[in-house]
């Protein structure tokens, strides 16, 4: 194990810059995962990291250790160190730096989620976590979501994101490559969702917190529907709705 003590080396650099700057990832070309169930997730689906990194605390933890040891290269920094490139109140104590995953193509025919203009990170990897549970293979992200690889994202997906096609910086008329009717949500839509005829598979549009589905996309949908809200709600909150629609979709399978 590599021990670094100073806040000036060019890897502690790296790494604070990754937790810190939510874009930073495009930018460097790689993933910074931090906390135990995030790294094991990623290991569960056969990701291997770079790199890791152990607190000194940490590093006499033999669970913790043995994670560690999947990377070829194991890093060691004090707790002060490991609190300063950490973006969390309370550091973890161990993290993974990943090599960013290469940005597939759409895939054809699959069940899909359309983000778009997602700006709340939490909303995104709630919607991810939803949607990997419930049987969907693909989140494509149009120009103007929230960065999906972010470490907000990343933490609200709890290790969807390794269990997904993620596809980013989309444009609409992209989307013609999903060859899948489309579905959206509309508070003001008259068919409700629970009597829908769900296409099976289709593709769920969800969209911005505040304006919702661009136009030019709601057109694209042969369906729109209402959630009922027997309280008298005027909206509710898009990964919510997301988690209705997509376990809706799954139990009408």
């Amino acid at each position: 194990m590599e021990h670094i003590t100073s806040r000036d080396n060019p890897l502690v650099k790296r790494l604070r810059k990754l937790a810190q700057d939510p874009g930073a990832y495009r930018k460097q070309g790689e993933v910074w995962l931090e906390g135990d169930h995030l790294c094991r997730a990623a290991q569960a689906r056969g990701v291997v990291p770079r790199l890791a990194v152990l607190s000194e605390s940490a590093s006499a933890h033999d669970a913790l250790h043995e994670l560690a040891a999947t990377a070829a290269r194991v890093v060691v920094l004090p707790e002060a160190l490991f609190a300063c490139i950490s973006a969390l109140e309370s550091p973890a104590a161990v993290g993974w730096l990943l090599a960013l995953p290469e940005a597939g193509a759409i895939t054809p025919g699959v069940a899909t989620v359309v983000l778009d203009r997602l700006q709340d990170a939490g909303n995104a990897g709630s919607i991810l976590r939803s949607a990997a549970a419930l049987g969907v293979r693909q989140v494509l992200a149009l120009k103007g979501t929230v960065a999906l690889w972010s470490p907000k994202v990343l933490r609200a997906g709890m290790g969807a994101h390794f269990a997904l096609n993620l596809v980013e910086g989309l444009g609409p008329a992209d989307l013609d490559a999903v060859q899948l009717p489309f579905v959206a949500t509309s508070s003001h839509a008259q068919a409700r969702l629970p009597e829908a005829d769900l296409p099976q598979p289709c593709a769920w549009v969800f969209g911005h917190e505040g304006q919702g589905v661009a136009p030019e996309l709601l057109e694209r949908c042969t369906l729109t529907l209402r959630i009922p809200q027997p309280g008298g709600e005027e909206s509710l909150n898009v990964a919510a709705a997301a988690a209705i629609c997509l376990y809706e979709a799954a139990r009408c399978q």
